[in-house]
């Protein structure tokens, strides 16, 4: 037994760092828009165009809150499973042993005990220290919990390949999507003790369907199963003054690459502001060469904020303050947050435009991971995440050009990076 941990140990170690390899040496595949937009970017035009581009539906009528920090989406979440009447599908990265991950065992169980159906998919990597019998109370109840991209011989190949989603569907009503599993780093414990600051997204309306589907592709890879029951599906009439959004899923596996897309065309579109909050911000030369192009051609604002001292990848962060030179000099501002982790997933643009769920700023989201967003098309659901943003701000040290310059020469970690992104 300990030796099959060790070797499940030495393959998470590896992965992550074949992750930054990838980062560093990865395809580097050109995204480009060279032809312009048709339409602006608050035209319906727009709109369709980016559904268009990812395969995604517009799903109007919505209602969405933003739920800041552990305590209070996880309340939120345990709330909507104590209230589930039909399914609760659940798909996560991360659930790891833990106070956070009792409760929700607990409250599956019960509900499962109820006659809910429920369903799980658990990345069997980023879920490695939490063994099936861990799940053993919902499984006797009648829950269901199934490992994506287990060790079996026939997935060898795919193992680099990892659900990244972080979701949650209560009866096909109500839908959680954002950046967080279910750990106790979110919820009480993180790195130096502090809890990690991130945002979730609570949404009911037409587009928890697309949410849905999303987790129905993962459960029919893992349980050969079409959902299809009752309960998992509902179809509300669009609400007259509600929240437009898209749902926009990247699976790898299908050689698909909408969250790039996504990102990069949003990118490009910009004409007055663009936030990026990312946990892991490893822009390839494509990213990088749009975000100064948009402040260089187009006068655009860009702020990032990304992880500091507290960040729970050192070696990551390394390799992505080495970027942050050619960004700076052209005048994009970073922030490196300091109370805590920050892993918080938000794009926002010109201030209607935004985007929250799974996906990094790196290759591996955009190319090797299953991720899924929410696009949103609205203006005060935007301008509540940047309120967010600001507020993170302010609890943010800037890093200048001249700042980043003169540590830069005293790194030896940051030199021996440069190296490896000048041979990419």
């Amino acid at each position: 037994m300990h030796t099959f941990f060790a070797i499940i140990a030495i393959l998470a170690v590896a992965l992550q760092g074949l992750s930054l390899y990838l980062a560093l040496f990865g395809p580097d595949l050109p995204y480009d828009v060279k032809e312009g937009f048709p339409a602006s970017i608050d035209s319906t035009d727009f709109s369709s165009l980016i559904a268009a581009l990812t395969q995604a539906q517009i799903r109007p009528g919505n209602r969405i809150e933003v739920l800041a920090n552990g305590d209070c989406f996880y309340e939120s979440e345990l709330q909507a499973i104590a209230a589930a009447r039909k399914t609760v599908n659940l798909e996560a990265y991360i659930f790891h042993r833990g106070d956070i991950s009792q409760r929700y065992i607990d409250a599956l169980t019960e509900r499962a005990l109820a006659g809910i159906a429920v369903k799980l998919t658990i990345d069997y990597i980023g879920s490695f220290s939490t063994f099936r019998s861990y799940f053993r109370k919902l499984l006797e109840a009648g829950g269901r919990v199934e490992w994506y991209h287990s060790l079996r011989p026939d997935l060898w190949f795919e193992f680099n390949n990892r659900t990244h989603r972080e979701l949650l569907i209560i009866d096909g009503r109500v839908g959680f999507i954002g950046g967080a599993g279910i750990a106790d780093q979110w919820y009480k414990n993180g790195v130096k003790g502090r809890r990690w600051r991130d945002t979730v997204l609570r949404v009911e309306g037409p587009a928890v369907a697309g949410l849905q589907a999303v987790f129905a592709q993962n459960w029919l890879r893992v349980s050969g199963e079409i959902l299809t029951g009752e309960g998992n599906f509902e179809f509300p009439i669009a609400e007259q003054d509600g929240v437009l959004g898209l749902v926009v899923d990247s699976t790898p596996a299908a050689g698909s690459t909408q969250a790039r897309i996504l990102f990069q065309v949003l990118i490009a579109s910009a004409r007055k502001c663009i936030y990026i909050n990312t946990p892991y911000f490893l822009p390839d030369r494509s990213a990088r060469k749009a975000i100064v192009k948009a402040i260089r051609d187009r006068g655009v604002e860009v702020k990032i904020i990304t992880p500091g001292d507290n960040s729970d990848q050192k070696l990551t962060r390394a390799s992505s303050r080495e970027l942050y030179g050619t960004l700076l000099k052209h005048g994009a501002r970073i922030f490196e947050y300091g109370p805590a982790m920050i892993h918080v997933k938000a794009l926002m643009v010109d201030d209607l435009w935004s985007v929250v769920g799974s996906t990094n700023f790196d290759y591996r989201s955009f190319d090797l991971n299953d991720e899924v967003n929410l696009a949103i098309v609205d203006r005060n659901v935007t301008r509540r995440l940047a309120d967010d943003f600001e507020r993170d701000l302010s609890a943010s040290k800037q890093i200048t050009y001249e700042d980043w310059s003169t540590k830069r020469r005293f790194r030896i970690a940051d030199r021996l990076l440069s190296f490896l992104e000048r041979q990419e």
